[in-house]
């Protein structure tokens, strides 16, 4: 096919009187005479104005919404509102016939519910592309930060015999007839016969191998996909997610910190900095949705504007036990208005994580040092012998969005805290030798990729912003 220019590009450098060819997608033809085409390389339109009188009207009976074509002729000064170009029509290919009445999505506002049915269709309108555009320019950033920065990219497995987060909640990988499957003299699964020759799951998290690579090559981070077969129908779960998880010797839970916040801010900065149309498109989306409710349930700021307060401000730090006396001592928790009681001893929830972001500080807060209780095997042990080098990044809207943690180096301290949690030893053997011989400090995160995206795109459901999303009951696509 013949060289053609990419919307995006025209746009950006438009040359009056130059001949050209656009490819993309009918959103409109008004009057029979303005065709209004995208192509998904930008947010934007281009407006492309037909003579109808110089075409075959087979050609202009084809040109309907979504139609697929291909538009030959030259650029000219816009002479209507709304753009500063326009195309002016010689020729005109029909790439791709649409029939509108059958067509699912209807030129008109659809919900979100109704669009996640349609997930075939439904990166064509323009939340959605706006969303998967900076979902793409969210990994991009991911990997050129870490580039700069000197760390390593690490591909850890997908397929893993052991639980990094001791959950439990893993899908299982085998090739066994479930219907037949052979049994041991006991009557459990003989999983010695299963293609890998033990019992194996799909990944929680890449943290344990990415623990290898850092006491080898000193800092390296892993970006993949992660599972968990959580049966949960909330807005901020996904079955199938993307995890991010750098990990670095010889740094400790400060330094920990330092990074999380300084690789948050960046991801923010790359998008205001490069993506500012879809972002526009974002945040009048959410000014039109909120503009008839209470003024109390209104976002406190826009898309944009809270983007450049999370970047233009330090993340406030405290300590768990400095959260638990915050929030018993708050007016929701005194007037009864907490569905759970903030405890010393028990996690805290998303109501109260939002309050310490939203109404306290009002910016973003990194909580540190949680009790031992309830946190992993891996996260090192406090002089108090009652709470671990861990630390959660909570943000507005969407609560955690970061869990990190200094790890355990001392192999005693670490053996005694997988026995007393119940890991077996013997599956991990190689983690407790990474502490045997030549273990050092060292200390790494996990963002959830979907929660990251979630936040800059402010999309309310964590299923609007992965393509083919994947929770109990739906695996379609």
């Amino acid at each position: 096919m013949s060289k053609h220019t990419e919307i995006s590009s025209l746009l950006a450098d438009p040359k009056i009187g130059e001949a050209c060819t656009v490819r993309g997608w009918v959103r409109a033809f008004r009057a029979r005479r303005f065709l209004v085409l995208n192509d998904g390389s930008t947010i934007n339109n281009l407006q492309v104005v037909v003579d109808f009188e110089n075409f075959d009207e087979e050609i202009i009976k084809k040109i309907s919404f979504h139609a697929c074509v291909m538009v030959y002729g030259k650029l000219a000064e816009s002479q209507g509102a709304g753009q500063a170009v326009e195309l002016l029509a010689e020729q005109i290919d029909i790439l791709g016939e649409s029939n509108p009445d059958d067509y699912a999505l209807q030129p008109k506002r659809q919900t979100m519910e109704f669009l996640r049915e349609q997930a075939h269709f439904r990166m064509r309108t323009n939340t959605f592309s706006a969303v998967f555009r900076i979902r793409h320019a969210i990994a991009y950033a991911v990997h050129k930060y870490f580039n700069d920065n000197g760390y390593y990219y690490m591909h850890t497995p997908i397929i893993t015999g052991s639980d990094a987060e001791g959950a439990g909640e893993m899908f299982q990988v085998t090739t066994l007839d479930i219907d037949k499957a052979p049994r041991t003299a006991d009557g459990q699964i003989d999983y010695k016969q299963d293609f890998f020759g033990k019992a194996t799951n799909l990944t929680v998290s890449g943290q344990l191998q990415a623990e290898i690579g850092a006491l080898a090559l000193g800092k390296v981070y892993t970006f993949g996909p992660t599972f968990r077969a959580e049966n949960s129908h909330t807005s901020r779960h996904l079955s199938e997610f993307w995890m991010i998880e750098p990990e670095v010797a010889f740094f400790d839970i400060h330094d920990d910190m330092d990074l999380a916040e300084d690789f948050l801010k960046y991801l923010i900065n790359y998008v205001l900095d490069n993506y500012p149309d879809d972002l526009q498109v974002l945040d009048k989306r959410i000014q039109e949705a909120e503009k008839n409710m209470k003024k109390e349930l209104r976002r406190p700021m826009g898309l944009i504007e809270t983007l450049r307060f999370v970047v233009d401000n330090e993340f406030a730090r405290i300590t768990y036990t400095e959260a638990i006396n915050i929030l018993r001592n708050s007016k929701p928790f005194k007037k009864g208005k907490f569905e759970f009681e903030p405890e010393w001893g028990s996690d805290l929830q998303a109501e109260h994580e939002r309050f310490l972001v939203e109404k306290h500080f009002k910016k973003p807060v990194i909580v540190r040092d949680y009790p031992k209780s309830f946190k992993a095997f891996y996260m090192r042990l406090n002089d108090d012998q009652e709470t671990v080098a861990a630390m959660d990044i909570l943000f507005p809207g969407i609560g955690e969005v970061v869990g990190g943690s200094q790890r355990e180096e001392r192999h005693e301290v670490l053996v005694k805290r997988m026995e007393e949690m119940g890991v077996h030893l013997d599956e991990l053997w190689w983690y407790l030798e990474l502490r045997k011989f030549g273990g050092c400090p060292h200390a790494g995160f996990g963002l959830g990729f979907e929660r990251m995206v979630q936040f800059i795109t402010g999309i309310e459901n964590i299923r609007d912003v992965i393509p083919f999303p994947r929770t109990p009951g739906k695996a379609e696509f």
